[in-house]
C-alpha cells in the first residue's frame, strides 16, 4: 500500500533539478513563489533564527548589497523559522541600529513547510532551526547551485555573488569558469569531444591552449 501523499517525505533538491513552488506568508504579504519570482534569477536563503548576531550580520550584508543583486538582475528572498511580527520587529531593529533597510521579502514558515520542501533542517544541527542554506536559481526556476553553512559560521557574500556571475556568464557565452574565477578573467572553453576536434584545439590561435583538454579564453 502506497503511503499516503500528505505523509510522504518531500523529492530530494537536486542540482540543475526543478524548484518546488511554494505559496507563504513573508513580510511583503503572501506570494506564490513562481509568480513572485516572474522569471528572473533569485536567491532564496534560510537563517537559524530572529534576533541572532550572526544572523544579524548576514542580513546586513545582504541589505549593503542589494543594489549588487538587482544589477544582476536577481531577487532576494529569506526564510526561517519565525512568525511575521518577530521578522517585522527584527527588520525594523535591524534599520534603526544598523542603519540599513531591508528591501527584500522574508518568509514566516512556522508550519516548517517551505524548510522542509527545500531541506533546510538538519536535525543533526536543530529540529526546530534552519542551517544557512542558499539556493541559486535560474529564470526557469532550476535549481543551479546550493550552498550550507553551519549555524555558527556566517556566509561569505563575495562568494554569493561570483557564484550568481559565474552562473549567469556560463549561460551567456557557453563557457566553464575555473577555479577561484572573477568576472574580467578568462573562462574555460568545454574540451573537444572528437579526436579531430582535440587535434584543431592545439591549433586555435584564439586560445590560450595547455593542452588540447584545457583551453581557455577571454571574453
Amino acid at each position: 500500500m502506497s503511503e499516503p501523499s500528505e505523509h510522504r517525505s518531500p523529492a530530494k533538491l537536486e542540482l540543475n533539478g526543478p524548484a518546488p513552488d511554494f505559496e507563504a506568508n513573508t513580510t511583503h504579504g503572501p506570494i506564490k513563489f513562481s509568480e513572485w519570482a516572474d522569471g528572473k534569477w533569485v536567491v532564496l536563503f534560510s537563517h537559524p533564527a530572529d534576533f541572532t548576531p550572526v544572523c544579524t550580520s548576514e542580513f546586513t550584508a545582504f541589505a549593503q548589497r542589494h543594489g549588487e543583486f538587482e544589477k544582476r538582475g536577481v531577487r532576494l528572498i529569506g526564510n526561517s523559522i519565525d512568525s511575521h511580527f518577530a521578522h517585522i520587529a527584527w527588520i525594523r531593529n535591524i534599520e534603526e541600529k544598523f542603519g540599513v533597510r531591508i528591501q527584500f521579502p522574508v518568509i514566516a514558515d512556522l508550519d516548517q513547510k517551505v524548510s522542509r520542501l527545500y531541506g533546510m533542517i538538519h536535525e543533526p544541527s536543530a529540529a526546530t532551526a534552519t542551517v544557512r542554506c542558499v539556493f541559486f536559481i535560474d529564470p526557469k526556476m532550476i535549481v543551479r547551485a546550493m550552498i550550507y553553512y553551519p549555524l555558527n559560521v556566517g556566509r561569505n557574500f563575495d562568494e554569493i555573488l561570483r557564484v550568481i556571475d559565474a552562473l549567469q556568464t556560463v549561460d551567456q557565452h557557453s563557457v566553464a569558469c575555473p577555479a577561484d574565477w572573477k568576472p574580467g578573467e578568462q573562462v574555460i572553453v568545454p574540451a573537444p569531444a572528437t579526436v579531430l576536434a582535440a587535434e584543431a584545439r592545439t591549433k586555435d590561435p584564439d586560445l590560450k591552449v595547455t593542452d588540447w583538454y584545457f583551453s581557455k579564453k577571454a571574453l
